[in-house]
């Protein structure tokens, strides 16, 4: 066995080793939404686009999404956190109860919970909308019930554990779900806990903590440097106590590294380093020099200063450096990557793997997360593809079995992709077919495309049809970039895989509007839309037969486009969804008494 091959093996077993770890997360969770839409024009009052809404997602975001990606990584998680009694609450309950978290959430009326909107248009971010934090802190009544239940779970763990101190992560982004009480009680009870992983936007307020491994961003780390250690050992901002610690200019010879006013680049003994990727002295190098400061500052066994496209440095009690590295991505698709790091991190950590194997795994679990736009889960499934041991669950065999494909589905869910469907027979794949599945594909994350079995082709086109079998039909999909899963079904109609499935948005081909598709009342009561795309011109399956039927018995007169036809088996719910000429069955008039064909390849 080679090295890297030996290497690779070492990291899956601690991978395999950690499945069903329990964790307890604490925090602030948060609900990530994000909206997808077209830019259609300038409106007339301001030079400002219009913006037509196109689909919308959630995810669980903060404190949950850490949850998240510790249950998507094989760990079991638990969260507490307290949120309100609204409708974002609830689908973050939705969210967690998906993922396999258990949701030990503390709902709390009047309570606003913690949401970040992002509108994208072509793929861009234009705006984030936050509401709810900070400005809505928690009542006396609501710290001790919150209280009550992290007591609570944290001994449900325990005992679980057989009396294993259960491992924690703390997730502090400044939101209110952590004050002084909940603070002053970890504190206190540190010796409840195993691992301790924390992550905070104010590191300062954490020392009496004792972490074991704390994961500050640059930003951050230079926060914490810029505060002054008073004679408790407590830091604190260097200027003002009640301030925020942003710091500011260094005196002439200062010998630690400060945030300038600005809040966007650091200085330290006269350089000046800017925080932005990639500009100006490397971050890693500034950041490893103070990597024993920082783990001083912290009370930390283990410090991991994140350098977002830069990767990250890792120092622990040896003193010795670890420098990971990452592949620069658009800012939309790393959102929560680093709670796949923390998540990886503290289940390795847990494991009892060594530091640099922790911090490998913690960086490629990050790393592995941010293929597409969206909040980042890593499931273990994508960790192992990533070592090169399996293919990832979302990834594999693009061809699935109806009840494979539900897990599948399952698993996009968790991450927070939405679903396409569409079905039809396939038979003769043509350019139609894959402008009409590229389409579809940008509708929404995953494209699953249903294809309908051999016999049941045969009772709709007739017995000459299929002209290539359910198996050639199928590698041709799979091959197709922009399909995502392919499955196959028995019946005339797709209606019991529509209803498993469950897809966000449902795609048929044909020139007449959503609401004839005879699949448009199904979809809707499960929550989808329904999309129609237009004809490509000149294509269609039965268009190519004939073709080559005409080849075979010689030359044709040139008749113009192929005529529209309708064939009297054929059942326009299940017909292909693309082709020039709606041919494949009747479909029904609409009310000005316009026949609406649906079109079969």
């Amino acid at each position: 066995m080679t090295a890297a091959g030996a290497d690779r093996r070492r990291l899956a077993s601690v991978v395999h080793s950690w499945a069903g770890r329990p964790v307890l997360v604490l925090g602030d969770a948060m609900l990530d939404e994000w909206r997808f839409a077209d830019p259609d024009r300038l409106c007339r009052e301001a030079p400002a686009p219009v913006l037509t809404l196109r689909r919308r997602s959630c995810a669980a975001g903060g404190a949950a999404n850490t949850a998240v990606n510790l249950a998507a990584l094989g760990g079991a998680a638990t969260l507490v956190s307290p949120v309100g009694a609204d409708a974002p609450a609830d689908e973050l309950h939705d969210c967690l109860g998906r993922a396999g978290v258990q949701d030990r959430t503390v709902s709390l009326p009047g309570r606003h919970t913690a949401v970040k909107r992002r509108i994208l248009a072509a793929g861009q971010i234009l705006l984030r909308e936050d509401s709810g934090g900070a400005d809505d802190p928690l009542t006396g009544e609501a710290v001790e019930e919150l209280l009550g239940t992290l007591a609570e779970t944290t001994e449900e763990l325990r005992r679980a554990g057989d009396g294993t101190p259960p491992p924690l992560v703390v997730c502090d982004y400044g939101l209110g779900a952590l004050p002084g009480p909940v603070r002053d009680w970890l504190v206190r009870h540190r010796d409840r806990f195993g691992v301790v992983a924390l992550d905070a936007h104010d590191l300062a307020l954490w020392r009496g903590l004792a972490p074991t491994v704390v994961t500050p961003s640059f930003a951050e780390a230079t926060r914490l440097l810029s505060t002054a250690a008073d004679p408790t050992g407590v830091a604190t901002p260097a200027d003002d106590p009640g301030a925020a610690p942003t710091g500011g200019e260094p005196a002439a010879g200062a010998d630690r590294v400060e945030l300038t006013s600005d809040g966007r680049s650091v200085t330290g003994a006269g350089l000046t380093v800017s925080t932005a990727p990639g500009a100006g002295t490397d971050r890693a190098v500034l950041a490893g020099a103070r990597l024993a400061e920082l783990r001083e500052r912290t009370g930390a066994a283990v410090v991991a200063i994140t350098l977002d496209t830069d990767g990250a440095i890792v120092g622990g009690a040896d003193g010795a450096q670890r420098r990971s590295h990452s592949t620069p991505v658009p800012a939309s698709h790393a959102v929560g990557a680093g709670d796949a790091y923390l998540a990886a991190m503290t289940l390795a950590l847990t494991a009892q793997a060594p530091l640099p194997t922790a911090a490998q795994l913690a960086q490629l679990a990050a790393t592995s997360t941010v293929t597409a736009t969206g909040t980042c889960v890593c499931h273990r499934d994508d960790l192992l593809a990533a070592l090169g041991g399996e293919e990832p669950a979302t990834r594999g065999d693009i061809v699935a079995e109806a009840a494979e494909l539900l897990d599948l589905i399952g698993r996009h869910r968790d991450a927070g992709r939405s679903v396409v469907f569409t079905n039809g027979c396939f038979d003769v794949l043509h350019p139609g077919h894959v402008r009409y599945l590229e389409q579809a594909a940008h509708l929404g994350d995953v494209l699953v495309v249903a294809v309908n079995a051999d016999d049941s082709v045969r009772r709709l086109k007739g017995p000459d049809r299929p002209v290539n079998p359910v198996q050639d039909r199928v590698a041709v999909l799979a091959a197709l970039s922009c399909v995502d899963h392919v499955v196959v079904f028995e019946e005339d109609s797709p209606s019991a895989l529509i209803e498993a499935v469950r897809p966000d948005v449902y795609v048929k081909g044909g020139d007449y509007p959503p609401e004839m598709v005879p699949e448009a009342p199904l979809v809707r009561r499960l929550g989808g839309e329904v999309h129609t795309l237009g004809y490509v011109p000149d294509r269609s399956t039965s268009a190519i037969i004939d073709r080559i039927r005409a080849h075979d018995r010689g030359p044709a007169p040139d008749r113009g486009p192929a005529p529209d036809r309708a064939s009297a088996t054929a059942d326009p719910a299940t017909a292909d969804p693309v082709a020039a000429d709606p041919v494949a069955g009747t479909a029904p008039a609409d009310a000005a008494g316009r026949d609406h064909r649906v079109r079969e390849p």
